[in-house]
């Protein structure tokens, strides 16, 4: 019998040195590894059984540890790189671009990954309330809301079902667009009663999946979001552009012949925010462009992610260009 996804989340590697024993990792390399962080470990164990045995260098591995690097202070890396606290409207409602909002479900995520730019974020002060539901019902305008975090899909059914009824409840709303990491580090999420409350949404709903590289995916992962699609769910995937672990074109190229091969949509590949204790991930803007030009030469256009940057107080998300 399968065990449900609050099972299998409560299975997470929440600790470094777990982690590296169950990864074979050495002495000598630990020296390059931080014991404990301000950042707490989380790792689902699906993720961990791909990494490569023995290897401080696995692309898995890098996102998920973390490194020494992390303590080194950069002077253009801070806490909240994309300015977000000038957006907020309330603790968890954002309004950073026009005809939609963004809103803080909770905290928690089914991994911490090491770049997240939101590793700083006081999510004490989540989860939403009635002032936030009130203020998308009085500003016409929003007709997309999108949920974050953390991740939304962390909340329990009851919650969601709760959250799906506010929105569902305000006319001009016509998407429910959802960024979740979950269906790659625990597909057993897409169990039967999140697909009922997404097949009875009055809505369009979008899931956006965060995916950096293609061995996090396997057989089940696919299924899972197979599901999703057959309930006409547009799935888009948000890639993280990062040193070590895909700044290469045969990788990124893989990895958006996997997620088209499976219907998903390639959407965007970020360039790093910023966020304090990541600047080791940050790839040269340079060596980002080169990347997107071989895979214009190599792959369909549907198939090339636009590479973008999200830059504080801009209209919208920056496309880098050559």
């Amino acid at each position: 019998m399968q065990r449900d996804w609050h099972t299998i989340w409560r299975t997470n590697f929440t600790s470094v040195v777990s982690l590296l024993d169950f990864c074979d990792i050495q002495a000598s390399q630990r020296a390059h590894i931080l014991d404990t962080s301000p950042f707490p470990c989380s790792v689902p164990r699906r993720f961990a059984e791909k990494m490569e045995k023995g290897s401080i260098t696995d692309p898995l591995f890098r996102q998920v540890v973390p490194f020494k690097e992390e303590i080194n202070t950069e002077k253009r890396f801070t806490d909240d790189p994309l300015e977000e606290e000038r957006f907020h409207l309330s603790p968890c409602l954002l309004q950073k671009y026009s005809g939609r909002a963004l809103l803080l479900t909770t905290g928690a995520c089914c991994m911490n990954c090491r770049f997240c730019f939101r590793r700083h974020f006081p999510y004490s002060l989540v989860p939403p309330s009635n002032k936030e539901y009130d203020y998308l019902s009085k500003n016409e305008q929003i007709e997309e809301v999108i949920l974050s975090g953390g991740d939304p899909l962390a909340l329990p059914i009851h919650k969601l079902k709760e959250l799906f009824f506010q929105l569902e409840n305000i006319p001009h709303i016509q998407r429910i667009r959802i960024h979740t990491r979950f269906p790659i580090g625990i597909p057993e999420r897409i169990d039967e009663e999140l697909l009922t409350l997404f097949a009875q949404c009055k809505k369009q709903i979008v899931i956006a999946i965060h995916i950096n590289h293609k061995n996090e995916l396997d057989e089940d992962i696919v299924a899972a979001l197979k599901k999703l699609l057959e309930l006409h769910i547009p799935i888009l995937s948000q890639t993280a552009l990062l040193r070590g672990v895909n700044d290469s074109t045969p990788v990124l190229k893989e990895l958006m012949q996997a997620l088209a091969n499976n219907g998903i949509i390639p959407y965007y590949l970020h360039q790093l925010d910023r966020v304090q204790g990541a600047s080791h991930f940050e790839v040269p803007l340079s060596k980002g462009q080169e990347i997107i030009k071989e895979l214009q030469r190599s792959l369909s256009g549907y198939m090339v992610p636009k590479y973008v940057q999200e830059i504080p107080g801009r209209e919208s998300k920056e496309l880098i260009t050559s």
